[in-house]
């Protein structure tokens, strides 16, 4: 695989996380090879703070953001995205409630997922590390093209997830209100249990 070993970029995670008290994947198997068309999710996540974990398949892992407010359709909203730790793939998948005590502990949900597309000048792995990801995304609530840069670098390395102006941005459309419930089980957090 391009980039860097999944090994090492799964080691933060698992340090997070103590194996069999969380319902979460411990990561230790992973699907072989990139699909076709890579894959990203998107979770809300009702922990400490309620944000969406936004995450890009990228070398077999699935590289994170935490986006405070959520994506958003309208070009001009400026979303604060937080790096947090690469996720195996098969957290992809994940929903349920991580208990207390525990990293992350709360209620999460696949709020979207599908494909995307790089639309950058680089190599997907190559933008992450320069800072700036140019992709489409085919989901089931977001389509179109988003971009994700770096300003800040460091412990607290803080990003931009921003809708680019294009066919699918629309500004009466605000999905994070609009459609909350997951695209798996069709659930809203409040409804598990």
């Amino acid at each position: 695989m391009a980039g860097y070993a999944v090994g090492m970029a799964l080691k933060e995670y698992r340090g997070k996380r103590r194996s069999g008290r969380s319902p979460e994947p411990a990561g230790r198997t992973l699907r072989r090879g990139q699909s076709k068309a890579p894959r990203f999710v998107i979770q809300h996540h009702a922990a400490s703070t309620d944000h969406y974990d936004f995450r890009l398949e990228i070398d077999g892992v699935l590289a994170s953001w935490a986006v405070p407010k959520g994506p958003s359709t309208i070009p001009k909203d400026k979303r604060m995205a937080r790096r947090t730790e690469d996720h195996p793939m098969e957290y992809e998948d994940f929903e349920g409630i991580i208990p207390e005590g525990e990293y992350g502990a709360g209620r999460v949900i696949v709020w979207d997922r599908g494909t995307y597309t790089n639309e950058g000048k680089h190599d997907i792995a190559d933008a992450l590390k320069r800072g700036h990801l140019s992709f489409r995304l085919d989901g089931e609530k977001l389509r179109g093209g988003y971009a994700l840069t770096r300003f800040r670098r460091g412990k607290d390395e803080a990003w931009l997830l921003v809708k680019k102006s294009d066919e699918d941005a629309d500004a009466r459309r605000k999905p994070i209100r609009s459609q909350p419930e997951s695209v798996l089980s069709g659930r809203t957090l409040d409804e598990l249990s």
